[in-house]
């Protein structure tokens, strides 16, 4: 998860939301990635999918079965769906959403009796860290509108 907080420190250098996402699998980071939908002009430049994305290139496959996935804030729908088509086997998150998570906050996407994949789940690492960085930047951003 310290991974993933350093990228969303870099993620919050760069203007975008801080929000930061390593993939692993086998005790070596495969994947990394923080938000960039602002600079890339990319509404799916989550974290989690930049992350997902950097993971199956290193490696070769778009299937990442028996990785964990680490992100600071809990995943959105879309991102949720990425990690279930990627076979991700277990997600760690830190700060709950409660706009758009799709963990806890507004459904349980993970868990929709259609899917052909189960994560498992652990939620809450570090977790007023995560929620610190994110509150930091907004804070930022309202003290620079006044």
């Amino acid at each position: 998860m310290r991974a993933a907080l350093h990228a969303a420190r870099q993620a919050h250098g760069r203007g975008e939301v801080p929000v930061g996402a390593v993939v692993v699998i086998e005790d070596q980071i495969a994947g990394a990635g923080c938000n960039q939908p602002i600079g890339t002009h990319d509404p799916t430049a989550h974290a989690e999918i930049v992350a997902i994305r950097d993971a199956a290139q290193r490696i070769g496959n778009y299937r990442l079965t028996g990785a964990t996935l680490y992100v600071t804030i809990e995943p959105c729908q879309m991102c949720v769906g990425a990690m279930v088509h990627a076979r991700i086997a277990r997600l760690v998150f830190g700060a709950l959403e409660p706009k758009a998570g799709a963990i806890e906050s507004t459904q349980r996407a993970h868990e929709h009796p259609a899917l052909n994949h189960r994560l498992e789940v652990t939620g809450h690492v570090l977790e007023e860290e995560c929620r610190a960085v994110l509150q930091a930047f907004f804070k930022e951003r309202r003290d620079d509108r006044s």
